[in-house]
């Protein structure tokens, strides 16, 4: 259990209503089945030792007695198995019979937690047979077990893997206002496990798929739900074995209703006991502050092999409605934030340089939208177009083209000259092609533009992405510097979805037309000169490395928390097709370096809207020092290298 992926397993055996033996052979089979696989925690249904649909005969002596036999089998049979197995039985303690979650480990029944809420209502009638269980856990003798504790209030902790802490509540205790699982997860508890017996009716798939993935995410926890289904009685209900994992809110295996009911994946507690410690309004105890017993198992610690979905664009949907709805939604807030701020200064025009490339193209189309928003003349809006020793004609015309096609104003001012009598100022020789060559007509650039709003009495928008400040690919006040960067909190990889939205929906062929090619062009700053055949010279991502990689290095380091050695294990995992492992480590340890690095642009940034669960705002979401040591970074990724080599 490396990384913290605890692999785990929801699975319906068959059963036969009122037969212990076969049910147990069942019940073993199931566990088999999710060993096999490599699950260390397996979760059965309720009552299914038994089977739920037992009714009245949970009165007879001869099922009770059976279902306790068959408990000490089951514990036994299983003591071999590497996991934390948890199986319904109806078990009879102090004179009252409790639908239970039996939890056992290595042939030893480690605790029993109790059913704290009875539905008897509709077709559901177990207040007639069960009693609802206590919180406060006792130990109790059953099914030849001694001293075994006895309550809702129990953690099973892992001795072997610290942030996997392991509660259990039964069917309808998550349907209840307040389900045992809110104080099992306050008390520590990173993983649920759900016995249930919940019939199929029409709709009801769909509302437990949103109670269970809901819930994971209120509680910042795993949850695993284990649904009956064939062989329970079908007097009056159906049984649909719809079995759920799920992490924070996300789904990441179902059994789907009439299925086999066999549902594995891997719970990342490592991530989740991260993610509480960043929320902080998430709160918790310590679990005897909370009048919780903690029951102590283990399991090996052993690499496990990864089933779950690792996106390797996690900022960018791969559904194509649900990707549109994204864009919008991020157009929405980026135009809203500059038309707020528009408004707010009396600002009547707004001022852009346009490149041609990707990023300008979007902070345009947004400044467009806003001056909507405000029922401003598209003409309030001033792209400059300032070509210099790099720009190339397609990425002018490009500019040009879509100023014109939105009703903007257009302005053209060359920096050649004055680059040129700058080098001259500071004695740099032209042919030097250096830092000092590019950032001085960044720097210019920007001039220009806070000049021209000085002189229009408008905002410089920016247009710089998240991609590029994560990196620090900006030159310091130069096109790092805006009055407002609607792009702030936009990586790279989105923002091509999004201009390709516009291209896609904005009815206008010519507009269309441009945005298309504004797509097909190579990314780059255009600092160096084109080539002899006129074409960019200068390609981003040959330079600092592709943003498909540099995107989902940001995400898993800055989203999730987690160190260079998960991160390039979750790369790999992800987009080990497109690149190899030398080619991820590489661009991994650049990233790094360049982020400690290049905070100091970071820490002064423009105002601008925050559009996703990722940004790096010194105001909000990332508050860093600008000289702090990348030691530890560097350190797990030169033992990669080694490892590598």
């Amino acid at each position: 259990m490396i990384d913290g992926f605890v692999p785990v397993a929801a699975v319906t055996p068959e059963v036969r209503v009122a037969d212990v033996p076969f049910n147990v052979s069942s019940c073993l089979e199931a566990v088999e089945r999710a060993a096999s696989a490599g699950a260390k925690v397996i979760v059965l249904p309720e009552l299914c030792l038994t089977a739920y649909t037992c009714e009245d005969l949970f009165l007879q002596q001869a099922l009770l007695e059976g279902a306790e036999a068959g408990l000490r089998e089951l514990v036994e049979k299983t003591a071999d198995f590497d996991a934390l197995i948890f199986c319904g039985a109806p078990l009879r303690i102090s004179g009252k019979l409790y639908n239970c979650a039996c939890a056992m480990n290595s042939g030893n029944l480690l605790g029993i937690v109790p059913k704290r809420f009875l539905p008897t209502y509709n077709e559901f009638y177990e207040g007639r047979h069960f009693v609802p269980g206590p919180e406060e856990v006792t130990p109790v003798d059953v099914a030849g077990f001694v001293n075994v504790p006895f309550g809702t209030r129990q953690l099973f902790s892992c001795e072997t893997m610290p942030e996997l802490v392991v509660a259990a509540e039964i069917c309808e205790d998550l349907w209840v206002p307040e389900p045992p699982s809110v104080a099992h997860a306050q008390a520590g508890a990173t993983l649920i496990c759900n016995l249930s017996c919940s019939n199929a009716i029409v709709g009801k798939a769909a509302y437990r798929r949103s109670l269970v993935s809901g819930q994971s995410a209120r509680l910042i926890c795993g949850y695993v739900y284990a649904n009956a289904g064939w062989g329970e009685s079908t007097q009056d209900l159906v049984f649909s074995a719809h079995n759920l994992i799920c992490e924070d809110g996300h789904i990441l295996a179902e059994a789907k209703p009439f299925g086999d009911g066999f549902c594995l994946s891997e719970i990342d507690c490592q991530f989740i006991a991260e993610e509480r410690q960043r929320m902080s309004s998430f709160s918790c105890s310590l679990p005897a502050l909370s009048g919780y017993r903690q029951v102590r198992f283990s399991l090996e610690k052993t690499e496990v092999r990864l089933t779950r979905a690792v996106d390797p664009h996690p900022f960018v949907p791969d559904d194509e409605a649900t990707r549109a709805e994204r864009c919008e939604d991020i157009f929405q807030i980026q135009s809203m934030g500059l038309a707020k701020r528009l408004f707010h200064t009396h600002s009547k025009c707004a001022v852009v340089g346009v490149s041609g490339g990707l990023d300008s193209t979007l902070a345009l189309l947004v400044m467009a939208r806003a001056f909507d928003i405000l029922d401003l003349d598209h003409k309030g809006i001033i792209a400059v177009t300032m070509p210099g020793f790099g720009t190339t004609k397609r990425t002018h015309s490009n500019a040009t083209e879509l100023t014109k096609s939105l009703g903007a104003t257009l302005k053209e001012v060359s920096i050649d000259a004055a680059v040129r009598q700058h080098f001259a100022d500071i004695g740099h020789d032209e042919r030097v092609q250096d830092v000092t060559y590019e950032n001085s007509q960044a720097r210019e650039r920007t001039q220009i533009l806070m000049d021209i709003a000085n002189q229009e009495g408008g905002l410089v928008i920016g247009t710089g992405d998240l991609s590029e400040l994560a990196l620090g690919w900006a030159t310091y006040n130069g096109d790092h510097m805006s009055m407002y960067g609607v792009n702030a909190s936009v990586p790279k990889t989105l923002v091509r979805h999004l201009v390709r939205y516009v291209a896609d929906t904005c009815g206008n062929e010519t507009e269309s037309a441009v945005l298309l090619d504004v797509l097909a062009t190579p990314v780059s700053p255009e600092l160096l000169p084109a080539t002899a055949h006129g074409t960019i010279s200068q390609k981003t991502e040959d330079l600092v490395g592709p943003y498909e990689l540099h995107d989902f290095f940001l995400y898993q380091m800055l989203r999730c928390g987690f160190a260079p050695k998960k991160v390039f294990r979750l790369a790999v995992y992800a987009l080990g097709d497109v690149y190899d492992e030398k080619t991820i480590l590489k661009w991994l340890r650049i990233f790094c370096r360049r982020f400690f690095a290049q905070q100091f642009k970071r820490s002064c940034l423009p105002d601008g809207p925050k559009v996703g669960t990722v940004a790096v705002s010194p105001r909000g979401d990332l508050r860093m020092p600008s000289d702090a040591v990348w030691t530890l970074w560097e350190r797990q990724i030169a033992e990669l290298e080694e490892a590598e080599a």
